[in-house]
This record gives structure tokens, sequence and C-alpha cells, in this order.
């Protein structure tokens, strides 16, 4: 899978600002989080919009419309998600930028962070990869003690997250991306794209 892992630095060729310029011009932005709605609801850029990263493509008429308006900005936790949707807008004809080091440099900065109140907040991506890496892990191992085909369920991981490592890619990360609690209400994401054709 080409989906990167919980994020990593912008690719070059590629739109990118760093937070304290994105912060001196935020006004001027519309701000898409590409994280799942538990990431975003933990703590996002003042405005942001929450349209996770395997939705971008239901949400590109309405994307398309912001843009027409004027520049979008894509963020997630640390730069390789909000990398990966500016290709997948460049290649729609969908000018966009990544903020740089995404809402971890934002924040580290010192930046304000919106969180919603009463909202559900989930664990970061980067956490449930590693709780069902780790998990799968000890599994096989533990299952390994009765029956030794069980131990290649922890060498097939371990090789997943080597390879992960060396393409800057994770697909243990877009298959958890799909899960219940990982995906946005209907009725959210329809306000969303509602807010952004204005």
């Amino acid at each position: 899978m080409s989906t990167p892992t919980p994020d990593s630095a912008a690719t070059p060729g590629l739109a990118s600002v760093r937070p304290a310029e994105a912060a001196g011009r935020l006004h001027a932005y519309t701000v898409i989080d590409v994280r799942t709605p538990g990431e975003y609801a933990a703590g996002h850029l003042p405005g942001a919009h929450n349209i996770p990263l395997d939705h971008l493509h239901t949400a590109l008429p309405a994307l398309k419309a912001a843009a027409a308006r004027g520049d979008l900005l894509m963020v997630c936790a640390s730069g390789g998600r909000s990398t990966t949707a500016c290709e997948q807008l460049t290649a729609a004809d969908v000018p966009a930028t990544t903020l740089t080091g995404g809402t971890t440099a934002w924040a580290a900065e010192g930046h304000p962070v919106e969180r919603e109140e009463g909202a559900r907040t989930g664990w970061a991506m980067e956490r449930q990869v590693r709780l069902a890496a780790g998990s799968l892990v000890v599994a096989g191992l533990a299952l390994g003690t009765r029956h030794r085909r069980a131990r290649w369920l922890s060498a097939a991981i371990g090789s997943g997250l080597i390879f992960s490592a060396v393409t800057d890619t994770c697909g243990m990360a877009a298959v958890l991306a799909k899960l219940p609690h990982n995906q946005p209400r209907p009725t959210d994401l329809e306000a969303t794209l509602r807010a952004l054709d204005r």
C-alpha cells in the first residue's frame, strides 16, 4: 500500500510551509486536517476541517471549490499523510500546501490548538499501529510455544515493519484507518463538505 506511515517529512517538489510562517497567515488558508476523527478531536489547528485521508477522493469537488477561493493547507500529525494528500490533490489539478511537521511541530512551537468539547477522542494512528503490531508479535510468539507455525506471524509482522520503515509506507495504518472508530460519521463529513462548497 502507498499510504504513508503516521507521518514523515514533506516530499521535494511539493509546496510546504513551516508552522511559524503558516501561523502568520492562517486566516488566508482553508485548513484541511487529514487525520482520523479521533486524532482531529484530540487537537487541531484553529478553524481546520476534518477530511480523513481515505475520504479525500469523496471530497475532491468541495476541495476544488475551496481551492478556487484561496489556498489549501493540508495538515496531519507530522507531515506524511498531508504530503500524500497534496500528491493526490496535485494529480487532480488542485493546488495544496502541506504543513511541515504537522500538528506536532505546530503545538511544539506554542501555536494554539483547538479541541472539540465532548467529542470522542482516540489514539493517534502511530499508537494504534504500535499496539496492533506488538499484540500480533506477542500472539505469534505465545502461540508458537504450542504450534511452531504460529511463529511465522511474528516474523511476518517484523518483516512488515522493516518494509514500512524502508518504503515510508504502512499497510497496517491503511487497514486500521478503515475501522469504524477511525471513520467520520457521515453527517460530520457531509457538514464539512457543505462548508467547503460555500
